[in-house]
This record gives C-alpha cells, structure tokens and sequence, in this order.
C-alpha cells in the first residue's frame, strides 16, 4: 500500500482520539491525537470505511474493555526493513508484559537507541504495542503519544493480566 492511498476514520478511547489509516482488509495507522511522527494529514487522502476498519474497531473494542483481544486485523506498518523488524518483535511482547530498549537491541543486534528511535516512530499505536517497552531502570521512558498514555495503557494491562 503507497502512502496516499489511505481512507481514514476516528474512534473515541479512552486515551482520547484515534486515527485509523487503511485501505481495503489492511490497517497502516493507528494514531493517538497530538502523537508525535503522526502519518496524516498528507497520508490521509480522504475520511471513509475502508474494510478493515470494523475489525479494528472490534479489536479496540475489545481491548478497552480489558479483553483479549486476540490477534489484530491485518496491518501494514510502513518504514524501513530495521523499523518493521522492531515492530514485528513488539508484537511478540504478550499482554500486560514489558520489555526494555535494551533487550529488544539484544534480540537485534543493535543498539538501543536505534530500537528507541524505531519504537517511537511506530505508525500502528496500541495494536503495536510499543506502549510495552521501558527504559533499562524500568521507567517509562518516551512515548510518541505522550508519557500519561502510556503509563494508563499499561496500568489498563495490569489490571486485566
């Protein structure tokens, strides 16, 4: 899916507004309002239903209700082949669960700052669950949607674990 190609629609949370981005079965932004590296306006070509967007929606639901969610609808995170391997191992990183910089760089090869630098520029928020992943002490350290959410997604966690 290019860039540009995406409808988009919004869902009220509890963490405040979201932006989906997707096209046909295939979700390629999840954005918290004021979230830093946010995909749109330029990306969002025009509001609609894309067809993946009630899967996404049920699976939000779902979440916020402190359910399993199970697995996400089919999503198409854009970035570069490091970016979307460091997305794909925050998707391995079960519920209620967290992980530091630092592990993720091991896992990787890499450091943690380039693994920081790929979390936070995650396109897919929540469903990508990049909320998970700590600083070395265990302090939650950035979040491109802002510090407060993150520490309410992952108390949300905890709660239902």
């Amino acid at each position: 899916m290019k860039s540009g190609d995406w409808l988009y629609t919004e869902y009220l949370s509890p963490v405040g507004r979201l932006t989906l981005a997707g096209e046909g079965e295939v979700l390629a932004g999840l954005w918290l309002e004021g979230q830093r590296y946010f995909g749109g306006p330029a990306h969002l070509v025009r509001r609609g239903e894309a067809p993946v967007f009630p899967a996404a929606r049920y699976w939000l639901e779902r979440y916020f209700a402190g359910e399993d969610p199970g697995p996400p609808p089919a999503l198409a995170p854009e970035g570069t082949a490091f970016q979307r391997r460091v997305w794909s191992l925050l998707g391995e990183i079960p519920w209620g669960r967290t992980v530091t910089y630092g592990a993720l760089a091991r896992q990787l090869g890499s450091a943690p700052r380039a693994v920081g630098s790929a979390v936070g520029r995650n396109p897919i928020s929540i469903l990508i669950p990049c909320h998970r992943v700590l600083g070395a002490d265990g302090s939650l350290t950035g979040y491109a949607g802002g510090v407060e959410r993150k520490r309410w997604l992952l108390e949300h966690e905890m709660k239902k674990s």
